[in-house]
């Protein structure tokens, strides 16, 4: 995330913060070693306070795919995948330069290296977009990993708000999705009292808590 209390959400798109974004991988490379994780999300960062976002955009963007690319050759060797995540400027983070799904994907289309990915959040998307089934089956080649919240509370998939999660989690199922789902949300209360909708989700699919298939009887 670079310095934070310097105001600051990544470095990867930064100008000026090349060799720190650097530094920040490898230490990051180390941790995923450490802990068996196989993805890191690489993190755009900010337009620079009291900036135009368009008069430095296209700077911004030159700097993100060359960190990208080199990213993208420092964890080849590690058999890892880079992954970039765009996050809603309407609510979040008004200041944040990579913000739509549309915007990822064409970056990753000019760094062309299969070992980068889009983690798409869902609350991100919805605010910035909408239209997910069709954002999903657009993007789904692209998909390297997949966040859940509602919206707009940010809480469990089963508190009110616009999404229907079952309906989105068998639209991943048709479309062969494997990979995990991060819940990154905030419980409204007890933790595992908020798990309560996986294990509601789990029943109604046949499954045990655990996600085993429950026996025939």
């Amino acid at each position: 995330p670079g310095d934070q209390e310097a105001g600051e959400m990544g470095l990867a798109a930064v100008p000026g913060r090349q060799a720190a974004f650097r530094q920040g991988l490898a230490a990051a490379v180390r941790y995923a070693k450490a802990v068996g994780c196989p993805r890191i999300h690489l993190m755009a960062g900010r337009v620079p306070l009291g900036t135009d976002r368009a008069a430095v955009a296209g700077e911004m963007e030159t700097t993100f795919i060359e960190n990208l690319r080199y990213a993208a050759d420092l964890l080849a060797p590690e058999d890892m995948m880079g992954l970039v995540e765009p996050i809603n400027s309407r609510i979040t983070d008004p200041h944040y330069f990579l913000n739509t799904p549309q915007q990822a994907a064409a970056i990753l289309e000019k760094v062309g290296r299969p070992n980068l990915k889009l983690q798409l959040d869902l609350f991100h998307c919805q605010i910035m977009d909408g239209n997910l089934s069709h954002n999903l089956e657009t993007y789904f080649p692209l998909l390297g990993h997949i966040q859940i919240a509602q919206v707009p509370g940010r809480h469990e998939p089963d508190s009110p708000g616009e999404l229907n999660f079952p309906y989105i989690f068998e639209l991943l199922e048709s479309l062969g999705y494997t990979g995990y789902v991060g819940c990154e949300y905030a419980p409204k209360g007890d933790t595992l009292e908020g798990l309560g909708w996986l294990r509601s989700y789990w029943e109604s699919r046949g499954l045990q808590c655990g996600g085993t298939r429950k026996a025939a009887e």
